[in-house]
C-alpha cells in the first residue's frame, strides 16, 4: 500500500467526525477540542495525539509513516518514538516533517538489515 500523506490526517478526521460535535468527538479521542480543531485545520499533531487519532480512525500509523516498499517494513513504534523528539517545534514546515520522516525510515530500515539486529 502506498503511503498516505500526513497532511491527509486532518481530512480523514473531519470526514469521520462529520456532523458530530467537536467536544464530544475530542473527548472520545482523548484530546482537547482545540487540538481537534487544529488537526482538522491541517496542523500536524504531536506524536501522542497522532497515536490517539490513528486509534480513533482505525488506521495503522504505518499508512502515514511506513515505507512504500513492503519489503522494508519497520516497527511503527520505533518511528513514533523518534518523532516525539520533534514535538518542541509547534509549527514545523510540512516539508521538514516529510524529510525527517523519510530520513528516520531509511535509518531504521538500515538498522534492521544489519546482521545480528
Amino acid at each position: 500500500m502506498a503511503r498516505m500523506p500526513l497532511e491527509s490526517l486532518g481530512i480523514l478526521v473531519r470526514e469521520r467526525r462529520a456532523a458530530a460535535k467537536m467536544r464530544e468527538t475530542a473527548a472520545a479521542i482523548g484530546i482537547s477540542p482545540a487540538t481537534l480543531l487544529r488537526v482538522e485545520g491541517g496542523r500536524i499533531p504531536d506524536i501522542v495525539t497522532f497515536g490517539k487519532l490513528c486509534n480513533w480512525l482505525n488506521v495503522d500509523p504505518k499508512d502515514f509513516l511506513g515505507s512504500d516498499k513492503d519489503s522494508k517494513k519497520v516497527a511503527v513504534r520505533q518511528r513514533l518514538e523518534v518523532s516525539a523528539h520533534l514535538k518542541a517545534d509547534r509549527t514545523p514546515k510540512r516539508e521538514t516533517i516529510n524529510a525527517l520522516a523519510e530520513m528516520i525510515l531509511l535509518a531504521a530500515n538500515a538498522r534492521h538489515e544489519e546482521p545480528g539486529q
